[in-house]
């Protein structure tokens, strides 16, 4: 959501952001005021990040004032300059204005961009935000978490996928999930794919930007297919699987979520598997392309044409049943069958029976 509180950057202050992350400056303080963000003070650097942190950054510091910093790294990134983005918001500050500054901080991370900001901390004392507290943060970010990796990645993946409940006439959203916007080559490169203009179209997630994005559309023959997955990041994948079942040729849609294990981050594998549901929710609901089969796997090598061939056409075993007692007809039963027991009296009939079997033998 963006600009929550309505509040925004004036002309100026962009232009002052834009010359920012050139790296004009070191440090900028932003503060709300008049229903504005306005840029309380700046400073041009002196020495390193290090050296000039402290100097920099406390003195900023007001007892009863929140406000937002952004100071400059030395180091760069593919957009630029990396900055650490610091909401400071004291304990003695009134809370209509910790709310404010809380509910606005969105807002600042946009207008600034959020690909330049490398960390963000929070801080209610000086001690927090100094930069012993930094590189404390740093650690505690860096440290292992209570939870084994796998442990982790299984609780961030139940709290974040979403589950879709479908019925006659209602489908809502059980769960939180992540739903990232699809780039315009890669509905371009799907619409492609359901009219059979490709074979093959591959999307992956720019995690800077939050969408989902078009990775290749080379041709893919089936042979070609596990080279096409790869080995370090997980990827999204289409593939027009053109076989023949039972004497008949069909040209089937396959989607492949790929997901090479625990080479990538908790975040990545987090952020694809929440984002799986949404994307085939638009795929298959917007586009209206028909996929015949789902698949997931952790390495290209899987798919051989015998393994696609059978996702595709699961064999049905055939299994023998165990007879089953049919049951009686419900409501009025039949009449009785007797039973004689072995004390009962037996028949003339049964007694000429008898007899004729016992000359039967004698003879």
């Amino acid at each position: 959501m963006s600009h929550q509180t309505g509040i925004q950057a004036c002309g100026d202050v962009k232009d002052i952001f834009a010359r920012a992350r050139y790296g004009q400056y070191r440090i900028l303080k932003i503060i709300i005021e008049n229903e504005q963000l306005v840029v309380g003070s700046f400073r041009q650097p002196d020495e390193s990040w290090e050296k000039d942190y402290d100097s920099f950054v406390l003195p900023l510091l007001e007892d009863k004032q929140p406000c937002y910093l952004l100071y400059r790294l030395d180091s760069q990134n593919a957009q630029g300059y990396e900055w650490i983005f610091i909401a400071w918001s004291p304990d003695h500050s009134h809370v209509r204005q910790k709310m404010l500054y809380a509910a606005t901080r969105a807002t600042l991370k946009k207008e600034f961009g959020g690909g330049h900001i490398k960390d963000e901390v929070f801080g209610t004392t000086k001690d927090d935000v100094s930069l012993n507290g930094y590189q404390k943060y740093l650690i505690s970010q860096s440290s292992p978490a209570p939870l084994t990796a796998a442990e982790e990645e299984l609780r961030q993946i139940k709290m974040n996928e979403v589950q879709v409940e479908v019925g006659v006439d209602t489908k809502h959203q059980t769960l939180q999930g992540v739903a990232f916007p699809l780039a315009k080559e890669a509905i371009q490169a799907l619409e492609k794919l359901k009219n059979k203009q490709l074979n093959y179209v591959q999307l992956q997630i720019d995690m800077k930007n939050e969408t989902i994005v078009l990775a290749n559309t080379l041709h893919t023959e089936l042979k070609d297919l596990p080279n096409r997955i790869p080995k370090d990041s997980a990827r999204y994948h289409f593939f027009l699987y053109k076989h023949s079942h039972e004497g008949d040729y069909l040209e089937s849609i396959v989607f492949i979520y790929s997901m090479p294990g625990y080479t990538c981050s908790i975040r990545e594998r987090m952020l694809y598997s929440s984002c799986k549901s949404p994307l085939l929710e638009i795929v298959e609901r917007q586009l209206w392309m028909q996929i015949i089969r789902k698949i997931e796997i952790d390495n290209g090598d899987e798919l051989t044409p015998d393994f696609l061939y059978e996702e595709v056409h699961p064999k049905h075993h055939a299994h023998k049943q165990n007879f089953a007692k049919p049951k009686g007809p419900a409501g009025k039963r039949g009449i009785r069958r007797l039973i004689r027991g072995p004390a009962d009296a037996e028949t003339p009939t049964d007694l000429k029976s008898i007899t004729c079997t016992g000359n039967n033998t004698l003879q």
